[in-house]
């Protein structure tokens, strides 16, 4: 699957998932991060869509400079990059500032 594609798919599914939870969601589609989350025009959290592709030391960077905002980071990656992504939140000290879901696509056939 593409990777944009699939990108795109888990940020729509996300939006449509926590809409009952944040009164307001922005999709950013301009940039990072990928979702606002916001409640009563307060912005509550960043949820950050990565594919196996963009979780790199490089993207590293933007992590950092989202989790420094002071508002809750979550990095949503696919569910075998997790530790992976814990190791490079690790090592750039961003563990404690930093939130990881992941995601999966299981297609079940009877």
């Amino acid at each position: 699957m593409n990777e944009k594609l699939l990108h795109q798919i888990i940020v729509d599914h996300l939006k449509k998932k926590l809409s009952g939870e944040y009164k307001e969601i922005k999709v950013n589609s301009s940039g990072s991060p990928d979702l606002i989350l916001s409640n009563h025009g307060f912005t509550v959290a960043y949820v950050q869509v990565e594919t196996k592709s963009t979780i790199t030391l490089e993207r590293a960077n933007l992590w950092e400079e989202l989790a420094q905002s002071g508002i809750k980071l979550i990095l949503m990656v696919p569910k075998d990059e997790k530790i992976r992504t814990t190791e490079i939140l690790w090592n750039r000290a961003l563990v404690d500032k930093v939130s990881v879901g992941t995601y999966e696509i299981i297609i079940k056939m009877p």
